[in-house]
């Protein structure tokens, strides 16, 4: 699967149990029937370290990849967004091009 087909763009969440923020992330993809892979970071010592790799050397969760960009706590809509753009037809880029861009 391409990282550049966001329509099938896999969606993996980094989370920890009693962290309040993975669980509302959690809820809002479930609400929005995004499929979505989960991984807890204290389960996981590769997915730690990579978290650290990507969150200024913390354990900053919920961390989420879509397609091979990560994202450090972004909101579930945020996420949906990304992982489902839409073409508006309005000639702009949308989210998922303006995020591979960088």
């Amino acid at each position: 699967m391409s990282a550049t087909e966001p329509s099938t763009a896999n969606v993996t969440v980094y989370w920890r149990p009693g962290c309040g923020f993975c669980s509302m992330l959690r809820a809002g993809l479930r609400r929005a029937d995004l499929a979505f892979e989960e991984v807890n970071i204290w389960d996981d010592p590769d997915a730690a370290a990579f978290v650290r790799s990507v969150a200024d050397g913390n354990e900053t969760v919920p961390t989420v990849t879509i397609g091979g960009v990560a994202l450090v706590n972004p909101s579930s809509r945020e996420v949906v967004a990304l992982a489902r753009p839409s073409d508006d037809g309005d000639g702009r880029p949308s989210w998922w091009e303006r995020l591979r861009q960088r």
